[in-house]
């Protein structure tokens, strides 16, 4: 974990941190924000990171790329193993560099675990053991991965009512920690909040449950359109790599393997794109610290933000 210790009169800069669930408009107001603020913008999001999934990950369109600065977007190889503990290192010397210059950064993602990283530092957890993480790994081709998800939930089914456990890295890191610890992983997953060197603004995008599903069904539709299928055809000699263990390309890559039709696939990425939407609201509503607004009041999220860096 990565830490610095200032006084709130000592420190410069503010960090405006846009959050909610897929689909919500987060990318528009984060845009918004930083035309408003003369602000960068960097990306919390685990996927937007990588280069060659621009449709799939949603990751900002050329006209948003060109309204502001972007970070953490497309700048690094899918093959990259990259994880919340390095990204907590590089975004906190990105920032340094920024508030140089910049009164305001403005921050926006849904992956949980990467905006807690930015903002309060990562939990210390048990030491990785490369024998257990072998064999999880063995396990994973052997039994498959409902097999390790459903033993997670014996384990620690708060972890599990909240996490996206189509992901195997992240399955088998929390299996990991719960065996090697003996106690539950989301037990040990609020320690004390790191300080940090700026002050912090979170904003979260809401809206109606019906509404946001029907944006999720429209924007996967659009995707499909703009090419989501080739791309992740594209990516087909990469499937396993922990970057595509993601909703949108499992799905196509099933349809690829010839076990369900296309049209399955796309209501399954719809279908699965809701379900994770309903886990990160879980998530992010545990956040006593997060302003709720639809993703339109511009106005009054700017009158929020104004009042909290006074």
């Amino acid at each position: 974990m990565v830490t610095t210790t200032t006084t709130m009169s000592s420190k410069r800069g503010t960090l405006l941190v846009v959050v909610g669930p897929t689909g919500s408009g987060k990318t528009s107001l984060s845009v918004a924000l930083a035309k408003h603020y003369c602000a960068p913008i960097i990306s919390t999001d685990s996927r937007q990171f990588y280069r060659g999934m621009a449709i799939g990950t949603a990751q900002p369109t050329a006209e948003e790329l060109a309204a502001a600065k972007h970070y953490f977007i497309a700048d690094r190889e899918p093959e990259e193993d990259y994880n919340c503990g390095k990204y907590e290192t590089d975004a906190l010397v990105l920032l340094d560099k920024l508030f140089e210059d910049n009164e305001y950064v403005v921050a926006v993602g849904g992956s949980g675990l990467y905006i807690q990283a930015l903002c309060s530092g990562m939990d210390t957890l048990p030491e990785a053991d490369n024998e257990l993480r072998e064999q999880l790994a063995e396990r994973l081709k052997s039994e498959g991965l409902n097999a390790l998800a459903e033993e997670l939930r014996q384990l620690d089914p708060a972890y599990a009512a909240t996490a996206d456990m189509q992901n195997p890295a992240r399955v088998m890191r929390a299996l990991e920690v719960c065996i090697t610890s003996g106690r539950p992983y989301s037990e040990q997953r609020h320690g004390t909040t790191a300080e940090r060197s700026f002050n912090i603004v979170k904003i979260g995008v809401d809206m109606p449950r019906d509404v946001l599903y029907d944006r999720i069904n429209r924007r996967v539709d659009m995707m499909v359109t703009e090419g989501l299928v080739e791309e992740a055809r594209s990516m087909l000699p990469k499937r396993e790599l922990n970057a595509l263990q993601t909703v949108g390309y499992r799905e196509l890559f099933d349809y690829f393997d010839g076990t369900i039709s296309e049209e399955e696939a796309i209501e399954l990425i719809k279908r699965n794109s809701r379900r994770y939407a309903k886990r990160q609201m879980t998530w992010f509503r545990r956040g006593s610290d997060i302003a709720w607004f639809s993703p339109d009041n511009i106005n009054a999220i700017i009158e929020h933000i104004d009042k909290s860096v006074k």
